[in-house]
């Protein structure tokens, strides 16, 4: 007979690819959702179900949508964050990845304007809310999941797997695409081709519900519950105890959102529309430029784990700042390899300032609403660096020129200093330890 475990023990901690993978497939499903989205927004949604409007209105109206889900997002991280720390990590991740995947699989069979009317839009902007919602809870259980099983000295490490999700989710997104374009003419791309990335979500979210059905609860928050550390409210405790760290977590993610969704979602527009580059050459282009990102994320992360959160974090932000001001020369002037070499900058960049966060945000708060508190700092950020990133930088371009979105980098990479700034070091905090 099996021996019982005693009572308040800690359950034996999952290997290291376990976890690796359960973390890192929740969040690759995430930003291949989210830029499946992007893409089609920039390339065919506009079109698809704004067609009353002239072609910048119609991406502008696109880019609206694109927005709304991380206005989501916030009610995604107090909805699942609630349940995550009141009743656990593993089922409040795999509710979260079924909302998610569920609305992107249902946007792959959306009818059109011409289809269903006024319906069209309205039911775009429902399901893009669904996506908000899921991944409102989806990055923030990923993190715990990583960084409360990590053992002490590797939590930036461990956080970083679900921060190379981007950049796998990133590949898969793009690939799929350049796939369709050389293999699909226009027509049919419009037609019924743009569908097929969002059916595809299918299957990636069925991966990750089956990886996550073996692992058990994490070891911070098992001994939590021992203990009977549970909070009714999460969400109050945060704001009346940890507003604090819910601010400045918030604040500190802006950079994060702002260049990958300027370099990619803008950028990709911008450069098909204005610079009039080839979709596949510039598809291609994002998929090589990508690979930056993977590189800086786990180099980013050793140097976190070596020298702390706030310093690597505070000279990755600093290079964010100037590198808007290369925007206008490369992107808007340069030659295709100076395109390529800027959205590699910004891309690296990107994952040099994200890696720490994995660690960083669950580091900021208690076990009891660690869920809820890194959650919804992680989606507030959102909110500030990303919801309206591509508008506005439509909107700038339109009326200042692209120096005015390099700008907007700048100013989005000041704010996330100026909070690292202010923050203190958490490198050395035991997650383990009630606070």
């Amino acid at each position: 007979m099996p021996r019982t475990p005693r009572r308040g023990a800690v359950p034996h901690a999952p290997s290291t690819a376990r976890i690796m993978v359960a973390s890192l497939v929740g969040t690759t499903v995430e930003f291949y959702d989210f830029y499946i989205y992007g893409t089609a927004a920039a390339l065919v949604l506009g079109p698809m179900f704004f067609p009353a409007s002239t072609p910048a209105s119609q991406t502008l109206a696109a880019f609206l949508t694109f927005g709304i889900a991380f206005l989501a997002r916030p009610l995604g991280a107090l909805l699942f964050g609630h349940y995550g720390d009141r009743i656990g990590r593993k089922s409040t991740l795999v509710a979260s990845m079924l909302v998610m995947g569920l609305s992107t699989t249902l946007i792959g069979v959306l009818p059109s304007y011409a289809m269903a009317g006024v319906l069209a839009p309205i039911l775009l902007c429902l399901l893009r809310l669904g996506q908000g919602i899921g991944l409102g809870g989806e990055w923030g259980g990923a993190a715990l999941l990583a960084t409360e099983n990590a053992p002490a000295g590797k939590r930036a490490w461990f956080g970083m797997f679900p921060q190379l999700g981007p950049s796998i989710g990133f590949l898969l997104s793009n690939g799929l695409f350049l796939i369709l374009f050389m293999v699909l003419t226009n027509a049919q791309f419009l037609a019924w081709g743009w569908r097929i990335p969002f059916l595809a979500s299918a299957v990636l979210v069925g991966i990750g519900l089956w990886v996550r059905g073996s692992l058990g609860e994490t070891p911070a928050f098992a001994r939590a519950m021992s203990r009977h550390e549970k909070v009714r409210v999460p969400l109050s405790e945060v704001l009346a105890r940890h507003w604090r760290p819910l601010i400045l977590g918030a604040l500190a993610m802006v950079v994060c959102y702002a260049l990958f969704y300027i370099s990619t979602v803008f950028a990709l527009g911008y450069g098909t529309k204005v610079r009039h580059i080839p979709r596949e050459t510039f598809l291609g282009m994002l998929c090589i430029a990508i690979i930056a990102m993977a590189v800086a994320t786990p180099i980013s992360a050793h140097l976190a784990d070596r020298f702390g959160r706030r310093p690597v974090l505070l000279v990755s932000a600093a290079l964010a700042a100037l590198s808007g001001f290369a925007m206008a020369p490369l992107l808007g002037g340069g030659s295709n390899a100076a395109v390529l070499a800027f959205l590699a900058l910004e891309l690296g960049l990107m994952g040099a300032t994200f890696a720490p966060m994995g660690a960083l945000l669950p580091e900021l708060f208690p076990t009891r609403v660690r869920y809820t508190g890194a959650a919804a700092a992680y989606s507030l950020g959102g909110i500030l660096g990303a919801s309206l990133a591509p508008y506005a930088a439509q909107r700038l371009v339109t009326y200042g020129g692209l120096s005015w979105v390099g700008y907007y980098v700048t100013g989005a990479a000041v704010i996330s200093f100026l909070a690292v700034l202010a923050m203190t070091e958490t490198s050395k905090r035991d997650l383990m330890t009630i606070r």
